[in-house]
């Protein structure tokens, strides 16, 4: 090293050699002898301080290089640490829409609109708040109320019941959740028939209308009912307070046995009380159920959601043949099997009175995706609406419910009342419907792609419209 240090220097191949022994007699000579050479005048011709400076020079700069050289090297073995992620930061994917853009099959092609020809499945992408692959009970969300960030889907990622807070607590609105609160009173965007059309296939439109939507779930702690865990199914997914559903109970001490996982919501027109959205039964709250379908004088019980999907997602509430609950005596009369849904009569018997109950259980709509077609879905919305014209006149709202009652259901009252709105006035407004359903029951349509599912939905029943005009 020396050497090559001293050649670098100017000197010579064999001068640069020579400077290297010289320095190392030097090093190595005992102090006593080099004081004596020094007083005798003896110099060393190597030593004298052109040779030695550039040689001392190059040595401490040596030395830095060197050090700087070996601490970069460690430093860069070292991982570096992981970006802080913010705490309300959650997964997202983005997946393909599972419906497709069909038409009525009993209806020809060329006497609909003349409208763009439609892929067959329209590509847009939706950020989901889960991975596909991933157990919905496994999950979590950050239980907020109007807070909650616009855009955020939850989509259905929830974990199953456990203990929760029971702390008295004071609430009060922030200036953000107030601007939540604003946003879903006011925002609106009436579309004619013919933006209708557009709008379907606009997926960059819906999906940036649908994210500026605030959530509007209610935080637990707005509830101080001890043992509240039992009657939810998922503990992040809870009746907003102002229009939940209240039980009669003799017990008025007992807040718990009035309590069930369900809000009254507005229809078409803003009318009151006009549907039920609640959650799939569970083994505790099947008598509940019950309850609120007598106490209601409900006429329809819509159920849109299989029996298990991954795990489960409702018990089966309904006898086979005849069960009592508190009182409440069920009776299956006839079940009747179409190719989408089965559609069960069912008596209620209470003391000497008795009900006639029709209970619908669609089957073709998978969890946290939109039916594989709109047509058949559609047919049961319009079902249901003649079925509940037909019911008595002091018969109460119908029933929805999914697993959690908030996607599948936000979705087929969305179109019932869309469909109303068509109908009636010619133009429809689904953000102002979303809205008001989400003013009900927080989360109410989870993803953009059942927001999307629901304007393809309503399109579809416009052409239907001008056909039927047309003819």
């Amino acid at each position: 090293v020396l050497w090559v240090m001293y050649w670098c220097s100017g000197y010579g191949v064999i001068k640069a050699a020579q400077n290297v022994l010289d320095l190392l007699q030097y090093l190595i000579t005992p102090v006593g002898v080099l004081m004596a050479r020094h007083e005798e005048g003896l110099h060393q011709e190597n030593w004298d301080t052109g040779s030695c400076c550039p040689l001392l020079a190059m040595a401490i700069l040596g030395t830095l290089l060197t050090g700087s050289g070996i601490l970069y090297c460690l430093k860069a073995q070292k991982p570096a640490p992981p970006l802080p992620v913010p705490e309300d930061r959650r997964q997202s994917m983005s997946r393909q829409p599972s419906f497709t853009y069909s038409e009525w099959t009993d209806i020809k092609p060329e006497d609909f609109l003349d409208l763009d020809p439609v892929p067959e499945t329209p590509v847009f992408d939706c950020s989901m708040d889960i991975k596909a692959e991933a157990d919905p009970a496994t999950l979590t969300v950050k239980p907020v109320g109007l807070q909650e960030r616009r855009g955020s889907n939850v989509s259905l990622t929830l974990d199953m019941c456990t203990p929760g807070c029971t702390e008295p607590y004071g609430y009060v609105m922030s200036p953000r959740e107030q601007s939540a609160r604003e946003y879903l009173q006011s925002a609106s965007n009436i579309l004619t028939k013919q933006e209708l059309h557009e709008r379907a296939l606009d997926s960059f439109s819906l999906q940036t209308e649908f994210f500026e939507i605030p959530m509007n779930f209610v935080d637990p702690k707005e509830y101080d009912i001890p043992g509240l865990v039992r009657k939810n199914r998922y503990k992040t997914i809870l009746p907003n307070p102002h229009s939940r559903v209240c039980l009669t109970s003799t017990d008025q001490e007992d807040p718990l046995s009035s309590y069930v996982n369900a809000n009254y919501l507005r229809g078409y027109g803003a009318e009151e009380k006009a549907y039920i959205a609640t959650q799939g039964p569970t083994v505790n709250t099947v008598s509940d159920f019950w309850r609120m379908v007598w106490q209601q004088r409900s006429p329809i019980v819509v159920m849109i959601t299989n029996i298990e999907e991954m795990n489960e997602k409702c018990t089966e509430y309904w006898p086979e043949e005849r069960v009592i609950y508190e009182g409440i005596e069920i009776i299956v009369d006839q079940v009747i099997h179409a190719d989408d849904y089965r559609l069960r009569h069912i008596t209620l018997k209470s003391g000497e009175e008795e009900r006639k109950l029709k209970h619908y259980w669609y089957t073709s709509w998978p969890d946290q995706k939109t039916p594989d077609n709109a047509p058949p879905l559609l047919q049961l919305v319009q079902e249901v609406e003649e079925a509940r014209q037909c019911a008595e006149e002091n018969a109460g709202p119908m029933i929805i419910h999914c697993s959690a009652g908030i996607g599948r259901t936000g979705c087929f009252i969305a179109t019932s009342i869309g469909c109303k709105q068509l109908k009636n006035e010619g133009v429809v407004d689904i953000l102002r419907t979303t809205c008001q359903l989400r003013l009900d029951r927080g989360g109410m349509i989870q993803t953009c792609e059942q927001y999307q599912f629901v304007h393809h939905v309503l399109s579809l029943y416009e052409k239907q419209l001008s056909h039927t005009a047309e003819e």
